[in-house]
């Protein structure tokens, strides 16, 4: 099991870079607000909650659970009295069709993209539903059948499978939404600080409270790194994030998750360099 939670972790920190691309995209902003949406976060909100349907910002707030509600709420309900759910589905493939081929150009055709589209398929039918809300939304999408379509919906269902198994690992670990993007960002593997707070609605005020509370607990030292206690318990939430992930990669077997591997790394990258991310937003490299 180790081996496969290692798998996981690798094969998510590879491919992730090209689904969360669609959220920096100028073709985002085009599209959303082309199809009726507010410019700004109400795009990100409504797409990417959209197919759970009109539910509300409690809802969202809690399946995406490191945004403050209170700015989920300023975007939902109301961007469902501006776009339904489910045209933003369809529109969504769209924006994911304008980035990829902006950012992969040729290779958006290539054989390797329809490879990797085809094995991150085939890991996608050990994910089941069982308490896992964002990803079982999804997985009632019907597929896309251009394979960078479907490569990208593919990692979209990984994601939002592992996303929900790492929110029931923090909660687990009693972990607020608010401590979890802190000490996350206290990894150096996320946002900057200033990103976080920025992308994520909490004030200055809220980040201090929560990061003096993080350090009362032991989990902070006086400069907001992580004490030997908070990187146990990191660690612990990885792992326990990792282990609930592994059925995908267990599917497909080492010689396939290798592959895949491989094959995602290479788009990444190819993503990254083409410009995907906005500089000064992440700490580490997104590929």
């Amino acid at each position: 099991m180790e081996e496969a939670r290692t798998l996981a972790y690798r094969c998510h920190r590879v491919l992730d870079p090209l689904h969360s691309s669609i959220y920096f995209a100028p073709e985002a902003e085009e599209r959303y607000t082309a199809a009726g949406l507010r410019p700004g976060r109400m795009g990100y909100f409504a797409s990417r909650s959209a197919p759970m349907g009109a539910v509300g910002a409690a809802t969202v707030a809690a399946t995406f659970y490191n945004f403050n509600p209170a700015l989920v709420a300023k975007h939902i309900p109301r961007a469902w009295t501006l776009v339904s759910p489910e045209q933003l589905v369809s529109v969504r493939f769209e924006v994911v069709d304008g980035a990829f081929r902006r950012l992969l150009g040729d290779a958006v055709s290539s054989p390797e993209v329809a490879e990797a589209a085809e094995l991150a398929r085939e890991a996608t039918g050990a994910c089941t539903p069982d308490g896992r809300p964002l990803y079982a939304a999804h997985a009632e999408i019907e597929w896309p059948t251009e394979p960078h379509l479907a490569l990208w919906f593919a990692i979209t269902l990984l994601r939002e499978h592992r996303g929900d198994g790492h929110i029931a690992a923090l909660v687990a670990n009693g972990v607020s939404g608010l401590s979890a993007l802190i000490t996350h960002t206290a990894t150096g593997k996320g946002f900057v600080p200033a990103a976080a707070k920025a992308t994520r609605g909490w004030s200055e005020e809220e980040w201090k409270a929560e990061n003096d509370m993080l350090h009362a607990a032991g989990v902070l030292d006086e400069t907001g790194a992580l004490t030997e206690q908070g990187t146990q318990l990191r660690a612990r939430v990885e792992d326990q994030t990792n282990a609930a992930a592994v059925a995908p990669w267990l599917r497909l077997g080492p010689e396939k998750a290798a592959r895949l591997h491989d094959l995602g790394r290479d788009l990444s990258r190819a993503a990254v360099a083409a410009g995907a991310f906005p500089a000064g937003v992440f700490a580490a490299p997104r590929a």
